[in-house]
C-alpha cells in the first residue's frame, strides 16, 4: 500500500529519520488517504524527545506548541505541521484530556491510546502501512469501532462519544456493536465536556449524511446533548399531512435539508416544542398551535446552553418561528417576506418548509414544493428587476418629506412606511413625484380631518 506523502511530511520524516529516530504520518490524515479523501492536516509521530525534535530542526520556525504533552508545531513552507513523541497516557480525571503523558519509543505502544482502529494507523514510505488494530479492514468495512477497550476508551475521554458519531455521519460507516454500547453506557460523561467542544462535534455530524438513521439508532446520545427532545421520541401527529411520529420526522427533515449549517439546526430543533402543544379539533386531527413561538424560545435556550455564537442563535431562532407561517407565492406576500426578514433568510426559509415538506406525508408533498419553487422564482424575479420592497428601496426618503413640508420627527416613519405598502400593494409607482404627492394629499386630508372635530 502506497501511500503519496506531501513534500513537506517527506521532509520532516527524512529529516527525523536522518537523525536515527523513527517518524510517521499518523491518524487522520493516513485514514482520509485510504478512504482516498485529501486530507487537511498532516500530523506526524516520532520516536524522537520534544527537545531532540526541535534540535533536528534548528533554525526551523518552531511553535512549543504542548511540551508537555511531546507536541511541537513546526512552520514549512508557512504551513503547520504537528509532530507529537510517541506517548502513553496518564489517568483522566476529567473525562477529556489525560492529567499526564509518559513519552515511549515504541510506535505500538503510542497507537494503542488512540479512539477508533481508523485512526490508529501510521505510514512511511520506507515502512509502509502500520496496522496493529485493523483499521485498513475496518474501513473496508465501513466500521466505526474503538481500539481495544471501549468502555475505557470513552471514559478516558467522553468527547469520542461524538467523535463516534460524527465519523459515522461523515463517512456514512456504521458504530460496531460494542463500540455503541459503551457509548451509550457512558453517555452521561458528556456533561463534563465544555458546551462548545459537545457544539462543534455537532456541527460536523449534522453535516453529514445519514443524520436521521444514526440519531434513531442513538438517540440517548442525542437526548443528552438535548433532552428537550426526548419528549418527541414516538409523539404521533394524528394528521393527514403526516406519516411519521414527530421525532421521526425531525431527523428526516435534517437528511432531506441542505448541507447549511443554520439550516440543519433549524431542523432538528424546528418541532422540539410540538408535544407541549397538541389539541385535536373536532374531527379528532392533531393540531399544535403555538408550537412555533414556543419552539423558537426553546431553541434560543439550547443554543444558548452549547455557547453558539449570537449570529447563529438569531439565525436559527428567527427560522424555527416562521418554519409554520406560509410563504404565498404571490408578488406581495414575497415582497413583505423580504422587506421583514430580507433575502438570505427568506430563501432559507424557503429551504426549511422545503425539508420540513420532504419529510411529511406524500400525499400533499408535490404541491407544496411546487408552490416553495414559484415562491423561490419570485424572489429572483423582483431582486433582479430591482422591484421596491424595503424602505431603502422606496423613491422618496425622510429628507425628502421634510423639504417638501410634509413633516418631521416620529410621523416621518409612519408616512414612509404607508408609502411602501402601497407600492408594495400595486396601490402607487415607486415615483418620487408621485409618492410625495400621495404624501401631501394623505396630510392635507389628514388636517382636514382633525379640524372637522373641532367644535
Amino acid at each position: 500500500m502506497i501511500i503519496k506523502l506531501p513534500d513537506e511530511v517527506n521532509y520532516i520524516i527524512d529529516t527525523l529519520e536522518s537523525k536515527g529516530y523513527e517518524a510517521y504520518a499518523v491518524g487522520g490524515c493516513v485514514r482520509d488517504s485510504l478512504l482516498g479523501k485529501e486530507p487537511q492536516d498532516w500530523d506526524v509521530c516520532t520516536s524522537a524527545l520534544p527537545e531532540q525534535t526541535m534540535e533536528c530542526f534548528d533554525g526551523r520556525h518552531i511553535i512549543e506548541t504542548g511540551l508537555k504533552h511531546g507536541t511541537v508545531t513546526l512552520m514549512v513552507d508557512h504551513a503547520p505541521f504537528e509532530i507529537t513523541t510517541y506517548r502513553v497516557d496518564g489517568k483522566y480525571t476529567d473525562n477529556r484530556r489525560p492529567d499526564n503523558v509518559r513519552f515511549v519509543n515504541v510506535l505500538k505502544r503510542d497507537l494503542a491510546r488512540r479512539d477508533f482502529t481508523i485512526s490508529a494507523m501510521a505510514y512511511n514510505p520506507k515502512t509502509g502501512l502500520v496496522d496493529y488494530y485493523n483499521g485498513r479492514q475496518d474501513l473496508a468495512e465501513g466500521k466505526i469501532k474503538c481500539v481495544g477497550n471501549a468502555d475505557k476508551r470513552f471514559r478516558e475521554d467522553a468527547l469520542r462519544i461524538m467523535r463516534a458519531l460524527r465519523f459515522a455521519s461523515l463517512f456514512g460507516f456504521t458504530i460496531e456493536e460494542n463500540t455503541a454500547r459503551a457509548m451509550h453506557e457512558n453517555r452521561k460523561l458528556l456533561r463534563n465536556i465544555a458546551a462548545e467542544r459537545i457544539a462543534s462535534e455537532l456541527n460536523k455530524l449534522l453535516m453529514g449524511d445519514g443524520v436521521c438513521e444514526l440519531f434513531s439508532a442513538h438517540f440517548p446520545v442525542l437526548a443528552e446533548i438535548v433532552p428537550e427532545l426526548e419528549q418527541t421520541a414516538g409523539f404521533e401527529h394524528n394528521n393527514k399531512h403526516h406519516c411519521y411520529d414527530v421525532l421521526t420526522h425531525i431527523l428526516r427533515s435534517v437528511d432531506a435539508a441542505p448541507k447549511d449549517l443554520v439550516i440543519r439546526l433549524t431542523m432538528l430543533l424546528h418541532d422540539v416544542a410540538k408535544p407541549r402543544h397538541y389539541t385535536e379539533s373536532d374531527d379528532g386531527a392533531g393540531r399544535f398551535y403555538g408550537h412555533a413561538q414556543d419552539g423558537s424560545d426553546t431553541a434560543r435556550e439550547i443554543l444558548h446552553r452549547l455557547k453558539y455564537d449570537n449570529d447563529t442563535i438569531k439565525a436559527v431562532v428567527m427560522l424555527v418561528l416562521y418554519h409554520d407561517t406560509a410563504v404565498e407565492p404571490e408578488g406581495k406576500n414575497v415582497k413583505r417576506w423580504l422587506n421583514k426578514i430580507g433575502a438570505e433568510r427568506l430563501r432559507q426559509l424557503l429551504e426549511v418548509k422545503r425539508a420540513d415538506a420532504m419529510a411529511q406525508s406524500e400525499a400533499y408533498r408535490r404541491e407544496k414544493l411546487d408552490r416553495l419553487d414559484e415562491a423561490s422564482a419570485l424572489i429572483d424575479e423582483i431582486i433582479a428587476q430591482q422591484q421596491c420592497f424595503s424602505l431603502k428601496d422606496l423613491a422618496v426618503n425622510g429628507r425628502d418629506l421634510i423639504g417638501a413640508g410634509i413633516g418631521e420627527g416620529s410621523g416621518i416613519g409612519s408616512v414612509l412606511n404607508r408609502l411602501l405598502d402601497m407600492v408594495i400593494d400595486g396601490e402607487a409607482e415607486n415615483d418620487k413625484a408621485a409618492l410625495l404627492e400621495i404624501a401631501m394629499a394623505q396630510k392635507k386630508e389628514s388636517l382636514h380631518s382633525r379640524n372637522a372635530k373641532i367644535p
